[in-house]
């Protein structure tokens, strides 16, 4: 049911994603009366506090018995977390704009070799925003009244786990959905690369070439 759920667009057993690390709930909550009563409650309400201020989201209609095995799941991962090797320096990739600045990012925007044809990963994050994202950040990530211009928040210094918490968070006293359990964390990665295309001027309005073509 964790696998299945929308519980494993924010969660991982092992790593933090948008919430924590089932394994480090487990460790936090290990030999506490209650614990199990508390999580299981916490699942079904959702809310923010425990672990940061980005919201989990409520599961009214999940039964007890289900609560139950889920939390049951969650506790038996308790123990000392596993070494976790030490992730190398993110290759950078520099790219010249129009002004004849440099900009840096931590992903291929464009097929190497092949620019202006765009990744895959790319392509499939445009083709997702301008299915989903467009009726409220307007078509092609060129903003609109109702919700804030994607490419100025990237540009103002919006991270990419920023964005992915509020994808999958969502903003419900603003109207804005939660995408956890639709998208998954490797399609929000690709929606931000797409919008930071946009952001700095190197991805057109439009269908871009990609090397699908």
């Amino acid at each position: 049911m964790l696998e299945t759920s929308d519980c494993s667009s924010c969660h991982a057993p092992e790593r933090k994603v948008v919430g924590p690390a089932y394994r480090d709930v487990a460790n936090r909550y290990k030999g506490q009366a209650g614990a199990a009563e508390k999580l299981a409650a916490k699942i079904k309400s959702g809310g923010s506090g425990d672990w940061g201020t980005v919201p989990m989201t409520a599961h009214p209609d999940l039964t007890d018995a289900q609560l139950k095995e889920m939390v049951a799941r969650i506790l038996s991962l308790s123990g000392e977390s596993p070494a976790r090797p030490q992730q190398p320096p993110s290759k950078l990739y520099s790219y010249t704009l129009a002004d004849g600045t440099i900009v840096k990012l931590d992903f291929p925007l464009f097929v190497e070799g092949q620019q202006p044809k765009v990744t895959n990963a790319v392509f499939h994050g445009y083709e997702m925003f301008n299915s989903y994202c467009y009726r409220c950040h307007g078509q092609d990530a060129t903003g609109s009244e109702i919700a804030p211009d994607l490419r100025r928040s990237l540009k103002q210094g919006m991270t990419e786990q920023e964005f992915l918490s509020t994808s999958m968070a969502g903003k419900p006293e603003k109207g804005m959905p939660s995408w956890a359990g639709f998208l998954s964390e490797e399609e929000v990665k690709q929606v931000y690369q797409y919008v930071k295309g946009r952001s700095v001027d190197l991805v057109p309005v439009g269908r871009p070439p990609s090397e699908m073509d």
